[in-house]
């Protein structure tokens, strides 16, 4: 009887100290208890420029940038793919990983980092200097915004957008040029991460390639 005793409190004891190491593990490593919900990452596109520009910088003309406008499947903070071998048709959202804005804002905030660097960035309706014209209106359409897997284990961050440069006027807005711009970047990895980095890598591609347009249209 004190044999069984003694083997049912070490028995305890046992339980009780695995379960301490257990919970010390979980608290360590960052991971959620049983039944807690887990948080998804968040991603952004980095810190960006490291400086900015001075006044000097701004030698181009200025430039007005509207919000980027984004069909609705992008109106969202979802971290997006397609299977391209499955069906190509449908965007799918990783459960665990999150932008920290829509990509419209992302793409519109590294856009004028940008475009920043070298010219004045105002936004529509805001004047320019005084007795000058009215700055042009750059406008962006963003088409597409996805991680697309060409195989499971084969992947490229998909970008694809509209640039319109108007000219405003007591009369509406006239039409200076427009271009379509669909750039796309290996993902080092078959996941959300691996995404995370192509699309920012397609996103700066494609703001280097409308800030070259830009400019030689409008110097």
């Amino acid at each position: 009887m004190k044999d069984a005793m003694n083997l049912i409190a070490a028995q305890a004891y046992s339980t009780r100290a695995r379960g301490i190491f257990l919970l010390i593990s979980l608290v360590l490593t960052g991971c959620a208890l049983p039944g807690q919900p887990v948080r998804p990452a968040i991603y952004d596109f980095g810190p960006g420029a490291r400086s900015a520009a001075s006044a000097s910088q701004a030698r181009l003309a200025p430039l007005a940038v509207a919000d980027v406008e984004a069909n609705p499947a992008l109106d969202s903070t979802a971290v997006l793919y397609r299977l391209a071998y499955a069906d190509d048709q449908q965007l799918k959202a990783y459960a665990q990983a999150r932008w920290s804005m829509p990509p419209a804002q992302l793409v519109r905030q590294r856009l004028r980092e940008r475009l920043g660097q070298h010219r004045a960035l105002l936004n529509p309706g805001e004047g320019g200097l005084p007795g000058a014209p009215a700055p042009l209106t750059l406008r962006i359409e963003l088409e597409e915004f996805s991680q697309l897997f060409e195989a499971p284990d084969k992947s490229v961050g998909l970008l694809r957008l509209r640039a319109t440069v108007v000219r405003p006027g007591s009369g509406g807005e006239t039409l200076v040029a427009q271009r379509s711009v669909t750039v796309q970047r290996p993902a080092i990895s078959a996941d959300a991460p691996g995404g995370v980095r192509a699309m920012t890598a397609a996103t700066d591609a494609a703001v280097g390639e409308l800030d070259q347009w830009l400019q030689g249209l409008m110097p």
